[in-house]
């Protein structure tokens, strides 16, 4: 018969085992999200301003990433440290594939170079256009908000095209 105090080491060394392993692989999923930006940055469009835009947007975003990783990875950090940074840059990489998304959407619906970024309930468009039209940026902010569940605020500036 298997007494209690074996059943209690047992289940005690199954736990840290399991996040032991959880932490050891989690820098890996990082290096993972690193090469996926770094394509990202590969594939921004000629025009000068979203070029700036994007690449001013992901190196803000890579700063961020990588001091929530510096959290995540330091043995000084608390569990609850370490759960927050990675709760946080989760999320920072969904609104990364949100802004990609919507971004590819525009483009393709309404053939204009743009850029999106999105801040806690705030979502800025920035489109490349020489003529400005009221009734395009209310096209293009009701379409934006049909790619969230919740209420945002969206604001749509144009920016003239580079000769």
């Amino acid at each position: 018969m298997i007494k209690k105090q074996s059943i209690w080491a047992l289940s005690l060394f199954s736990l840290i085992l399991v996040l032991s392993v959880y932490y050891i692989t989690l820098p890996s999923e990082i290096e993972v999200s690193k090469e996926k930006a770094k394509v990202d940055v590969s594939e921004v469009t000629d025009n000068s301003i979203i070029a700036t835009l994007k690449t001013e947007n992901e190196e803000e975003k890579n700063k961020k990433e990588k001091e929530l990783q510096e959290i995540i990875i330091k043995e000084e950090s608390t569990k609850e440290e370490k759960n927050n940074a990675y709760e946080e840059l989760k999320l920072l990489n969904v609104l990364k594939g949100q802004e990609e998304e919507i971004s590819l959407k525009i483009k393709n619906k309404y053939k204009l170079d743009n850029f999106i970024k999105i801040t806690d309930d705030q979502v800025r468009v920035i489109l490349i256009k020489n003529d400005h039209s009221v009734k395009l940026a209310s096209e293009i902010m009701e379409f934006t908000q049909k790619c969230f569940d919740k209420k945002m605020y969206i604001t749509v500036k144009f920016e003239k095209e580079k000769e």
